[in-house]
């Protein structure tokens, strides 16, 4: 449980840390005026995140690759979701609130359905 619980945690970082780095431009001006030193200081963080929830989420679910992908895939929408709302005041639409609990619905599978 240790090894999921991990793996979505750093899923969850990962993919905040790609909205902060590509959406941050829309924020904060220095991240317009720099997206080279964005790339290569997020860039290099962001993949060592990903690398390793994949394989704490591979590890937890006996070398299957799948579930960490749906899971990466969930956590994803749901930093988006959270992050556009918070920095950009996009509000959740009922159409992103359905598409939110179907993420969170796929992240439920992945983990409970043995």
């Amino acid at each position: 449980m240790k090894n999921l619980l991990t793996g979505i945690l750093l899923f969850f970082l990962g993919q905040s840390l790609i909205w902060i780095q590509t959406n941050g431009q829309f924020v904060w001006k220095s991240f317009k005026e720099n997206p080279f030193l964005l790339a290569f200081g997020f860039g290099t963080l962001i993949s060592y995140m990903l690398i390793f929830a994949t394989r704490f989420t591979v590890e937890y679910f006996d070398g299957m690759l799948w579930p960490g992908r749906f899971i990466a895939f969930g956590t994803g929408i749901v930093a988006y979701a959270l992050l556009t709302w918070f920095f950009l005041g996009e509000g959740i639409t009922t159409k992103t609130a359905v598409s939110l609990g179907l993420s969170i619905i796929l992240i439920f599978i992945q983990v409970l359905w043995k």
